[in-house]
Protein backbone atom coordinates (compact mmCIF):
# COMPACT_ATOMS: atom_id res chain seq x y z
CA UNK A 1 0.00 0.00 0.00
CA UNK A 2 3.26 2.52 -0.04
CA UNK A 3 4.76 3.72 -3.26
CA UNK A 4 8.64 3.95 -4.45
CA UNK A 5 9.12 7.22 -2.08
CA UNK A 6 7.56 4.88 0.46
CA UNK A 7 4.78 7.04 1.25
CA UNK A 8 0.78 5.45 1.38
CA UNK A 9 -0.78 5.08 -1.79
CA UNK A 10 -3.88 6.72 -1.09
CA UNK A 11 -5.43 6.17 -5.09
CA UNK A 12 -4.25 2.59 -4.66
CA UNK A 13 -5.93 2.17 -1.36
CA UNK A 14 -9.14 3.95 -2.50
CA UNK A 15 -9.51 1.46 -5.22
CA UNK A 16 -8.35 -1.58 -2.83
CA UNK A 17 -11.31 -0.46 -0.38
CA UNK A 18 -14.57 0.19 -2.65
CA UNK A 19 -15.83 -3.12 -2.54
CA UNK A 20 -15.88 -2.36 1.01
CA UNK A 21 -17.58 0.89 1.01
CA UNK A 22 -20.28 -1.12 -1.10
CA UNK A 23 -21.02 -4.04 1.26
CA UNK A 24 -21.21 -1.59 4.25
CA UNK A 25 -23.73 0.13 2.34
CA UNK A 26 -25.84 -2.66 1.13
CA UNK A 27 -25.83 -4.34 4.43
CA UNK A 28 -27.37 -0.97 6.06
CA UNK A 29 -29.55 -0.31 3.14
CA UNK A 30 -30.94 -3.89 4.41
CA UNK A 31 -32.38 -2.15 7.64
CA UNK A 32 -33.31 1.35 5.78
CA UNK A 33 -36.42 2.30 4.76
CA UNK A 34 -36.52 2.03 0.57
CA UNK A 35 -36.57 5.99 0.33
CA UNK A 36 -32.96 5.83 1.47
CA UNK A 37 -30.79 5.77 -2.29
CA UNK A 38 -27.75 3.24 -2.20
CA UNK A 39 -25.92 5.49 -3.92
CA UNK A 40 -26.24 8.27 -1.46
CA UNK A 41 -24.54 6.11 1.11
CA UNK A 42 -21.85 4.53 -1.01
CA UNK A 43 -21.05 8.66 -1.56
CA UNK A 44 -21.19 9.25 2.07
CA UNK A 45 -18.64 5.79 2.44
CA UNK A 46 -16.51 6.66 0.05
CA UNK A 47 -15.98 10.17 1.90
CA UNK A 48 -15.30 8.14 5.45
CA UNK A 49 -12.82 6.06 3.35
CA UNK A 50 -10.56 9.00 2.48
CA UNK A 51 -11.10 10.33 6.02
CA UNK A 52 -9.32 7.00 7.10
CA UNK A 53 -7.10 7.15 4.66
CA UNK A 54 -5.57 10.21 5.99
CA UNK A 55 -6.00 9.63 9.48
CA UNK A 56 -4.12 6.53 9.06
CA UNK A 57 -1.41 8.15 7.40
CA UNK A 58 -1.11 10.34 10.72
CA UNK A 59 -0.12 7.41 12.86
CA UNK A 60 -3.05 5.63 14.00
CA UNK A 61 -2.10 2.05 15.07
CA UNK A 62 -4.73 0.24 14.20
CA UNK A 63 -5.45 -1.98 11.75
CA UNK A 64 -6.16 -0.63 8.30
CA UNK A 65 -9.55 -2.16 7.28
CA UNK A 66 -10.86 -2.47 10.81
CA UNK A 67 -10.36 1.26 11.47
CA UNK A 68 -11.66 1.94 8.12
CA UNK A 69 -14.97 -0.06 8.26
CA UNK A 70 -16.02 1.96 11.35
CA UNK A 71 -15.02 5.40 9.58
CA UNK A 72 -17.14 4.49 6.50
CA UNK A 73 -20.22 3.22 8.63
CA UNK A 74 -19.78 6.65 10.77
CA UNK A 75 -19.76 8.69 7.40
CA UNK A 76 -22.82 6.86 6.50
CA UNK A 77 -24.53 7.26 9.68
CA UNK A 78 -23.40 10.85 9.50
CA UNK A 79 -25.06 11.58 6.15
CA UNK A 80 -28.39 10.09 7.06
CA UNK A 81 -28.63 12.25 9.93
CA UNK A 82 -27.40 15.52 8.03
CA UNK A 83 -29.83 14.88 5.39
CA UNK A 84 -32.77 15.07 7.49
CA UNK A 85 -34.37 12.03 5.61
CA UNK A 86 -36.60 11.29 8.09
CA UNK A 87 -40.67 12.94 7.46
CA UNK A 88 -40.84 15.62 10.34
CA UNK A 89 -43.90 14.09 11.51
CA UNK A 90 -42.33 10.60 12.37
CA UNK A 91 -39.75 12.29 14.56
CA UNK A 92 -41.96 14.12 16.32
CA UNK A 93 -44.19 11.06 16.44
CA UNK A 94 -40.81 9.11 18.07
CA UNK A 95 -40.35 12.29 20.89
CA UNK A 96 -43.56 11.27 21.86
CA UNK A 97 -43.28 8.02 22.12
CA UNK A 98 -39.82 8.35 24.16
CA UNK A 99 -41.05 11.12 26.54
CA UNK A 100 -44.24 8.54 27.18
CA UNK A 101 -42.19 5.90 27.92
CA UNK A 102 -40.37 8.01 30.50
CA UNK A 103 -43.45 9.64 31.82
CA UNK A 104 -44.96 5.77 32.86
CA UNK A 105 -41.82 4.51 33.99
CA UNK A 106 -41.48 7.19 36.71
CA UNK A 107 -45.08 6.81 37.46
CA UNK A 108 -45.30 2.68 37.82
CA UNK A 109 -41.74 1.97 38.70
CA UNK A 110 -41.12 -0.30 35.84
CA UNK A 111 -41.79 -0.48 31.43
CA UNK A 112 -44.54 0.41 30.41
CA UNK A 113 -46.75 -2.26 28.04
CA UNK A 114 -47.68 -1.39 24.31
CA UNK A 115 -51.17 -0.98 25.60
CA UNK A 116 -50.61 1.62 28.42
CA UNK A 117 -48.30 3.63 25.56
CA UNK A 118 -50.84 3.79 23.65
CA UNK A 119 -53.45 5.35 26.25
CA UNK A 120 -50.82 7.95 27.48
CA UNK A 121 -50.63 9.16 23.76
CA UNK A 122 -54.52 9.03 23.30
CA UNK A 123 -54.33 6.92 20.12
CA UNK A 124 -55.46 2.97 19.65
CA UNK A 125 -52.87 0.28 20.07
CA UNK A 126 -53.15 -0.63 16.29
CA UNK A 127 -52.15 3.40 15.33
CA UNK A 128 -49.43 3.25 18.08
CA UNK A 129 -47.82 -0.17 16.13
CA UNK A 130 -48.05 1.33 13.01
CA UNK A 131 -46.28 4.49 14.48
CA UNK A 132 -43.43 2.25 15.77
CA UNK A 133 -43.00 0.15 12.38
CA UNK A 134 -42.85 3.66 10.51
CA UNK A 135 -39.71 4.15 13.18
CA UNK A 136 -38.02 1.71 10.92
CA UNK A 137 -34.16 3.02 10.10
CA UNK A 138 -34.97 6.24 12.03
CA UNK A 139 -34.66 3.74 15.31
CA UNK A 140 -31.41 2.48 13.95
CA UNK A 141 -29.35 5.08 13.27
CA UNK A 142 -30.36 6.76 16.73
CA UNK A 143 -29.08 3.90 18.52
CA UNK A 144 -25.74 3.78 16.92
CA UNK A 145 -25.30 7.40 18.78
CA UNK A 146 -25.01 5.00 21.66
CA UNK A 147 -21.89 2.74 20.52
CA UNK A 148 -21.08 -0.56 22.04
CA UNK A 149 -20.24 -1.14 25.42
CA UNK A 150 -15.96 -1.70 25.28
CA UNK A 151 -15.91 -1.59 21.85
CA UNK A 152 -12.07 -0.54 20.32
CA UNK A 153 -13.95 1.56 17.69
CA UNK A 154 -15.40 4.18 20.80
CA UNK A 155 -11.59 5.09 21.80
CA UNK A 156 -10.29 4.82 18.73
CA UNK A 157 -13.56 7.54 17.53
CA UNK A 158 -12.16 9.81 19.74
CA UNK A 159 -8.54 9.32 19.99
CA UNK A 160 -8.34 10.65 16.05
CA UNK A 161 -10.08 13.25 17.34
CA UNK A 162 -7.10 15.92 18.54
CA UNK A 163 -9.36 18.04 20.40
CA UNK A 164 -11.34 16.04 22.04
CA UNK A 165 -12.36 17.10 25.32
CA UNK A 166 -11.93 14.56 28.29
CA UNK A 167 -15.40 15.99 30.23
CA UNK A 168 -17.08 15.07 27.01
CA UNK A 169 -15.34 11.59 27.15
CA UNK A 170 -15.98 11.04 30.72
CA UNK A 171 -20.05 12.40 30.37
CA UNK A 172 -19.97 9.89 27.05
CA UNK A 173 -18.83 6.46 29.16
CA UNK A 174 -21.05 7.39 31.57
CA UNK A 175 -23.72 7.60 28.86
CA UNK A 176 -22.39 3.69 27.89
CA UNK A 177 -22.75 2.45 31.08
CA UNK A 178 -26.26 4.00 31.67
CA UNK A 179 -27.22 2.08 28.23
CA UNK A 180 -25.93 -1.22 29.77
CA UNK A 181 -28.13 -0.91 32.51
CA UNK A 182 -30.81 -0.09 30.43
CA UNK A 183 -30.42 -3.05 27.91
CA UNK A 184 -30.91 -5.31 31.04
CA UNK A 185 -34.51 -3.88 32.36
CA UNK A 186 -35.64 -4.26 29.24
CA UNK A 187 -38.44 -6.75 28.79
CA UNK A 188 -37.64 -10.30 27.72
CA UNK A 189 -38.49 -10.28 24.18
CA UNK A 190 -37.10 -7.05 23.02
CA UNK A 191 -33.91 -7.77 25.01
CA UNK A 192 -33.97 -11.21 22.60
CA UNK A 193 -34.70 -8.91 19.55
CA UNK A 194 -32.05 -6.73 20.29
CA UNK A 195 -29.59 -9.43 20.61
CA UNK A 196 -30.36 -11.16 17.75
CA UNK A 197 -29.84 -8.52 15.39
CA UNK A 198 -27.49 -6.82 16.81
CA UNK A 199 -25.23 -9.55 18.44
CA UNK A 200 -25.93 -12.22 16.36
CA UNK A 201 -26.76 -10.02 13.41
CA UNK A 202 -30.00 -11.67 12.09
CA UNK A 203 -32.25 -10.01 10.01
CA UNK A 204 -35.75 -8.96 10.57
CA UNK A 205 -37.39 -12.18 9.10
CA UNK A 206 -34.92 -14.96 10.39
CA UNK A 207 -35.60 -13.06 13.81
CA UNK A 208 -39.49 -13.58 12.92
CA UNK A 209 -38.71 -16.98 12.64
CA UNK A 210 -37.18 -17.39 15.85
CA UNK A 211 -39.57 -15.52 17.60
CA UNK A 212 -42.68 -17.01 16.14
CA UNK A 213 -43.98 -13.66 14.95
CA UNK A 214 -44.08 -11.81 11.28
CA UNK A 215 -41.22 -8.98 10.36
CA UNK A 216 -43.53 -6.27 11.10
CA UNK A 217 -43.74 -7.50 14.62
CA UNK A 218 -40.29 -7.77 15.14
CA UNK A 219 -39.61 -4.30 13.72
CA UNK A 220 -42.15 -2.98 16.45
CA UNK A 221 -40.64 -4.86 18.89
CA UNK A 222 -37.03 -3.36 17.51
CA UNK A 223 -38.28 0.43 17.49
CA UNK A 224 -40.27 0.02 20.90
CA UNK A 225 -36.92 -1.05 22.56
CA UNK A 226 -34.61 1.56 21.07
CA UNK A 227 -37.12 4.32 22.28
CA UNK A 228 -37.04 2.77 25.62
CA UNK A 229 -33.40 3.09 25.90
CA UNK A 230 -33.14 6.78 24.30
CA UNK A 231 -35.88 7.62 27.22
CA UNK A 232 -33.70 5.77 29.76
CA UNK A 233 -30.43 7.57 29.01
CA UNK A 234 -31.46 10.70 27.65
CA UNK A 235 -34.53 11.25 29.59
CA UNK A 236 -38.33 13.03 27.93
CA UNK A 237 -37.17 15.55 25.82
CA UNK A 238 -40.70 16.35 24.92
CA UNK A 239 -44.15 16.69 26.74
CA UNK A 240 -47.23 13.98 25.82
CA UNK A 241 -50.49 15.02 25.50
CA UNK A 242 -52.85 14.36 27.91
CA UNK A 243 -54.32 11.16 27.83
CA UNK A 244 -57.92 10.81 26.18
CA UNK A 245 -60.31 8.30 25.59
CA UNK A 246 -60.81 5.64 28.31
CA UNK A 247 -59.12 5.97 31.41
CA UNK A 248 -55.40 5.06 32.32
CA UNK A 249 -55.19 1.05 33.61
CA UNK A 250 -53.38 0.33 36.90
CA UNK A 251 -50.22 -0.72 36.97
CA UNK A 252 -49.96 -4.37 36.57
CA UNK A 253 -46.68 -6.27 36.72
CA UNK A 254 -45.81 -7.94 33.02
CA UNK A 255 -45.01 -11.31 32.67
Amino acid sequence: MYDAQGNLDKAHLVEAYAPLVKRIAYQLMARLPASVEVDDLIQNGMMGLLDAIGRYEDGLGAQFETYAVQRVRGAMLDGLRDNDWLPRSLRRDMRRIESAIHMLEQEYGRAPSEGELADALGVPLAEYQHMLQEARGHQLVYFEDFGREQDDDFLERHLAQQDANPLDLLADADMRRRLVSAIEVLPEREQMVMALYYDEELNLREIGAVLGVTESRVCQLHSQAVARLRSSVLGGEAPVPARRGRPPKKPQQQG
